[in-house]
C-alpha cells in the first residue's frame, strides 16, 4: 500500500489544465476543489509566466511562421480539394454541396465554396432545407413506421423475410429488397444476426498478455488493479482522444490523458500520471483491450520497468473492462451529451473538471457505499 504522507508529484498536464480552473474560479478555490496547497499553483503559475515572458519573442517569430505556413495550407487545401472533386466542379450545386458536407472535417468551407465558385450561404440553405420531406420521402418514411413496428412486434428477432410474411398476412404485401433496404436504413438488425462491433484496433501481431483481470473487477487495497481505455470525443474541430486509468478498489480516475492523435505517447502519458500520483507501486496488475496502443514497446517497456503486471481483454469482449466502460458512458451522459459542440481546448477543460472535481471527489458512486472515490479512499485507507 502507498504511504499517503508521500509527496505527490504532478505532470505538466495536470499543472497547466489547474492553472486554466484556478484562472476561472480563483486560487483558493480550485486549490480546494483539487486537494492542493494556494502555493504550489502560485509556484506553477510564477513558472508558467516566466516561461511566457522569455519565449515572447519567440512567439512573435513563431506568429509569424505560422502566418506563412497557414497560407501555405490554404493554398495545399484549395489544390487537394480541386484534385479530389475535379469532375464535380462541372456537376450541379447540389453535387457540390454534398461534397462540402462530406468534408467539412477535412476542408474549410471558405476553400471549397471558392474551388466549386458557389457562395456559402447557399450552402448554409441548403443544409437547412435540404431534410424537408418531398411526396417519395413521405412515403419513404410511413415504410419506415410499419418495418419498425414489426420488428419491435417481433422483439427485434425477425429479419426482412419474416417481416414480409408477416406484413403479407395484415394485407401490406412488400417487396423483400424493399423491406431490407428500410431496415438497413435505420439499423435495424435481428438479435440473431447481430453481431459485436468493436472499435479497438486489435489487428496486429504484436504481443498479447494473458487475462489476468478475468472480470474480477474487485480490490482489496489501493494500487492491486488498475484498468485503463481509450475514447472518442467529438469536437468542432475534429476528434480529442482521451485515455485514462482506474483503480478499481475505489474507481477513481488517477491518471489521464488527452490529444488530438491516439498513439502510444497518449496511454504512456495517462500511466505516467497514474505511477506519479500514486507514488510508482510495483506488482499492480494494470488492464486493458486488446488495442495497438497497449501492445506498443513504449508501453510494454513501462510496464516492465516499473515492475507493474500487464493484463489484456479477450478479443471482442468489451465486458472485460466493464468498469472503464462505464465511467466513459457517465462522462458522456453527465458532462458532454446535452452541451453545444465544443472546440478542443473547450472539451479539454470540460473533462479535466468533470474527472478531477465533480467525480474523483465529488460524484457519489454506488458501488462505494454512495461515496466519491476520494471520499472512499479517505475513509478506508489508513
Amino acid at each position: 500500500m502507498t504511504n499517503q504522507k508521500n509527496r505527490i508529484r504532478h505532470t505538466p498536464e495536470f499543472k497547466a489544465e489547474t492553472l486554466k480552473l484556478a484562472e476561472k474560479v480563483g486560487v483558493a478555490e480550485a486549490a480546494r476543489q483539487l486537494s492542493l496547497y494556494e502555493s504550489q499553483i502560485y509556484a506553477w503559475r510564477k513558472s508558467s509566466n516566466k516561461n511566457t515572458e522569455t519565449s515572447q519573442r519567440e512567439q512573435e517569430l513563431a506568429a509569424q511562421v505560422a502566418k506563412l505556413k497557414r497560407q501555405l495550407a490554404e493554398q495545399a487545401e484549395e489544390l487537394e480539394i480541386v484534385k479530389k472533386a475535379t469532375l464535380l466542379r462541372e456537376k450541379s450545386k447540389v453535387n457540390c454541396y454534398e461534397f462540402m458536407l462530406e468534408h467539412l472535417l477535412s476542408f474549410s468551407v471558405v476553400r471549397m465554396a471558392k474551388v466549386f465558385d458557389v457562395s456559402r450561404s447557399g450552402f448554409y440553405y441548403w443544409i437547412e432545407n435540404r431534410h424537408k420531406a418531398s411526396q417519395r420521402e413521405s412515403a419513404r418514411q410511413q415504410l419506415d413506421i410499419i418495418v419498425k413496428k414489426a420488428f419491435d412486434d417481433s422483439k427485434e428477432r425477425d429479419g426482412s423475410r419474416r417481416i414480409q410474411k408477416e406484413l403479407a398476412d395484415n394485407g401490406d404485401k412488400l417487396n423483400i429488397k424493399t423491406i431490407a433496404a428500410s431496415m438497413k436504413r435505420q439499423g435495424l438488425i435481428a438479435k440473431a444476426a447481430r453481431k459485436f462491433k468493436c472499435t479497438t484496433d486489435s489487428k496486429h501481431e504484436m504481443p498479447i498478455a494473458p487475462n489476468l483481470l478475468a472480470q474480477d473487477f474487485r480490490a482489496e487495497v489501493p494500487n492491486q488493479k488498475w484498468a485503463g481505455d481509450i475514447t472518442y470525443l467529438v469536437t468542432s474541430e475534429g476528434w480529442l482522444y482521451l485515455a485514462v486509468i482506474i483503480d478499481l478498489y475505489s474507481r477513481q480516475v488517477i491518471g489521464w490523458s488527452m490529444d488530438t492523435r491516439m498513439t502510444a505517447s497518449l496511454v504512456c502519458d495517462a500511466l505516467s500520471m497514474a505511477l506519479f500520483r500514486r507514488g510508482f507501486p510495483e506488482q499492480v496488475i494494470v488492464h486493458s483491450d486488446r488495442g495497438s496502443q497497449y501492445c506498443s514497446k513504449d508501453y510494454r517497456t513501462m510496464i516492465s520497468g516499473y515492475n507493474l503486471k500487464q493484463s489484456m481483454s479477450r478479443k471482442g469482449n468489451c465486458w472485460d473492462n466493464a468498469c472503464v466502460e462505464s465511467f466513459f458512458h457517465s462522462m458522456k451522459v453527465e458532462a458532454i451529451q446535452y452541451e453545444p459542440m465544443m472546440t478542443r481546448e473547450e472539451m479539454r477543460q470540460t473533462v479535466f473538471e468533470y474527472i478531477e472535481v465533480d467525480y474523483n471527489r465529488t460524484r457519489r458512486h454506488s458501488a462505494l457505499g454512495y461515496l466519491s472515490p476520494v471520499n472512499f479512499e479517505n475513509q478506508n485507507v489508513a
